[in-house]
């Protein structure tokens, strides 16, 4: 896919993009399990700029901080899934176990997170005020998980 790259790729877009002056907005996440709150999450990242980039945990990325039977689904269905929805523009794969590597290097206009992290465990969010952008915080919409998905369809399966 033309919008799916790897952080060791040649993301000379990015500049480009900026040399347009094109306003990006980069977010990133697991995308485990693409569900509607990841949707409403993408779609109101996307309205605050022109271009929005998602940086995307890899498979050994995703088992280092959600543990070995995570992810269900693969990377590369995954990125295809999540670069295939309207308001995603690119998908980063990073293989870190968080995305400050990648955000060093995209340094967005604006990076966003859900509103249940705090501004200041926001990782990334120091190097991107240095460098003239902003941090916003999405409402995170409740009861819409991965995570609470995989739950109800083990207690479905258990009983």
């Amino acid at each position: 896919m033309k919008n799916i790259y790897n952080i060791s790729d040649n993301l000379s877009f990015v500049s480009a993009l900026k040399a347009q002056g094109k306003k990006i907005v980069f977010t990133n996440g697991v995308f485990d399990i693409i569900h509607r709150g990841h949707v409403e999450y993408l779609s109101e990242a996307k309205s605050l700029g022109d271009i929005l980039i998602v940086g995307m945990n890899s498979d050994s990325s995703v088992k280092m901080i959600k543990g070995d039977k995570r992810p269900i689904v693969s990377e590369s269905d995954r990125s295809y899934v999540l670069s295939n929805l309207k308001p995603v523009d690119y998908v980063i794969i990073f293989d870190e176990d968080n995305p400050l590597n990648l955000i060093s290097k995209v340094l967005p206009n604006i990076l966003v997170k859900g509103a249940d992290w705090s501004e200041d465990k926001i990782i990334g969010s120091d190097i991107v005020k240095q460098n003239g952008g902003e941090v916003k915080r999405i409402k995170f919409v409740e009861n819409n998980s991965s995570t609470n998905i995989i739950d109800r369809i083990i207690q479905l399966y258990t009983k």
